[in-house]
This record gives C-alpha cells, sequence and structure tokens, in this order.
C-alpha cells in the first residue's frame, strides 16, 4: 500500500481543479497546469480535494498511484506559491549577469562566456554576481533548469569551485603531498 498515494490532495481555497477523462487541470492565481494520469489509476474530485486510487493491484499501478498524487500535490503547490532554486557561484571571476528577459550570461572561465536560454515559464534572477535564483510553477521544469545551468562548471573537491545548490555540502579532497 502506497502511504503516499493514500493520502488525498487539499485544494486551498481560490485554486479549482477539474476532471475530464484521466486528465485533471489545476487553476490558480500563478497559473494553470494539467496532467494526464495513465490507466493504471483513477482521478476523483470531490469538493476541494482530488484523490487518486489505483486499478487494480499490479506493481505498475501501486508505482503510478503514489506518482499521480505526487505530481498533483506539485501542481497545486505551484500554481499557489511556486517553486524555486537558489544556486551560488564560487571561483575567482565566475559570474553570473541577466542579459535581457530571458538570457543568462555565464563567466566560468571557460574560453568564452557561457549565454544560457531561459526556457518559458521559468524566471532567473541574479541578484548578485554569485546568485542565481530560478523560480517558476512547474516543479520538475525549475529542477531541470536549476540541473542545466549547475550542470556548466560541477563544484570540484579540491577547490570546491563551480555552481553549488544553496546550502549543499561538498566534499572536499586533500591535494597532492610533497
Amino acid at each position: 500500500m502506497s502511504r503516499i498515494g493514500k493520502k488525498p490532495v487539499e485544494l486551498p481555497s481560490g485554486v479549482s481543479a477539474s476532471l475530464s477523462g484521466q486528465t485533471i487541470e489545476i487553476k490558480g492565481p500563478k497559473d494553470t497546469q494539467s496532467f494526464t494520469a495513465t490507466d493504471d489509476v483513477t482521478l476523483a474530485v470531490d469538493g476541494n480535494v482530488v484523490t487518486v486510487t489505483p486499478r487494480g493491484s499490479s506493481k505498475r499501478a501501486r508505482q503510478q498511484w503514489g506518482m499521480s498524487r505526487t505530481v498533483i500535490s506539485n501542481m497545486v503547490t505551484g500554481v499557489t506559491s511556486g517553486f524555486k532554486k537558489e544556486l551560488e557561484i564560487q571561483g575567482v571571476g565566475y559570474r553570473a549577469q541577466m542579459q535581457g528577459s530571458n538570457v543568462l550570461k555565464l563567466s566560468l572561465g571557460l574560453s568564452h562566456d557561457v549565454n544560457f536560454e531561459v526556457p518559458a515559464g521559468i524566471t532567473v534572477t541574479a541578484p548578485k554576481p554569485t546568485e542565481v535564483i530560478v523560480e517558476g510553477t512547474d516543479s520538475q521544469l525549475v529542477g531541470q533548469v536549476a540541473a542545466n545551468i549547475r550542470e556548466w562548471r560541477k563544484p570540484e573537491p579540491y577547490k570546491g569551485k563551480g555552481i553549488r545548490y544553496k546550502g549543499e555540502f561538498i566534499f572536499r579532497k586533500e591535494g597532492k603531498k610533497k
């Protein structure tokens, strides 16, 4: 039995859900999102509560049960308050700045500056040259954009230089000994 799947998703005030077949659409103050569940689960909307139940007891149905409930819960959180990932840049000469509204310019010690195109639905800001904030209503897209930015220069274990998530611990290694 899925412990996550059993919990109903409560809709706060100002958020509405509409169901058509296997597709649920969540409307809130920030955005509107939709999710199409597989045929392994049944979705039900009762007033301000969304419930997900499995069809059968197959392994796939049980997997989709918890996953579908979590996706719907993330959609409700996204349309009400949104998601945010904060990145820190460490290293001499490493910096980030916004160019226009959808291009993030990164100077990361490469032979060229990196121009990162920000996808639609995501807001990226650089309040300081060493900070990047990724915000949006889609949890998966916010995490993917933050991971794509971090991929340009992951933190290395000897000096700790690179792009890291705020609060991330980097295991440090000792350098060569004479």
